[in-house]
């Protein structure tokens, strides 16, 4: 019965990988399955985690990076969400400092802040996203 709930679980991790795609969590179930064939040959509670803990972190720190690697290798990773933000141009609709600001960018307004070395940004100008934390895009001036 033990190895059911492991191959379950292993089953459960491989799903929710198709949607996160880091290849973290088909190691760990990879780990499970380990720990369930254990289980299946009759391996107390004990071992199974033994087997799943050890599986995992070899499967983790040896194959999830050889992986990645070749993964990136294919082509270029085309950033979504916020990540995709970084490098594009934003108006600056309010006076820009390190503490309050807001731009327009890609349509909508963001919450922004200017980088550290950098000067307060008037209104109107343009500027550059340099990163996003959390809503708040960390912009610099424009260069040119």
């Amino acid at each position: 019965m033990q190895s059911i709930w492991w191959f379950v679980g292993a089953m459960l991790l491989g799903v929710i990988e198709i949607f996160t795609l880091d290849l973290m969590l088909i190691m760990l179930a990879g780990g499970a399955l380990a720990a369930g064939v254990a289980a299946l040959f009759g391996a107390p509670l004990w071992v199974s985690i033994m087997v799943f803990c050890l599986v995992s972190a070899m499967l983790l720190f040896t194959l999830r990076p050889y992986l990645l690697k070749a993964l990136r290798s294919r082509g270029e990773v085309i950033e979504t969400n916020a990540a995709a933000l970084v490098g594009r141009d934003a108006r600056a609709i309010d006076d820009i400092t390190a503490i309050a600001g807001r731009v327009k960018l890609a349509g909508e307004v963001w919450s922004a802040r200017i980088v550290d070395d950098a000067a307060v940004i008037p209104e109107g100008s343009s500027v550059t996203v340099v990163a996003i934390k959390g809503a708040t895009a960390i912009v610099a001036p424009e260069k040119g």
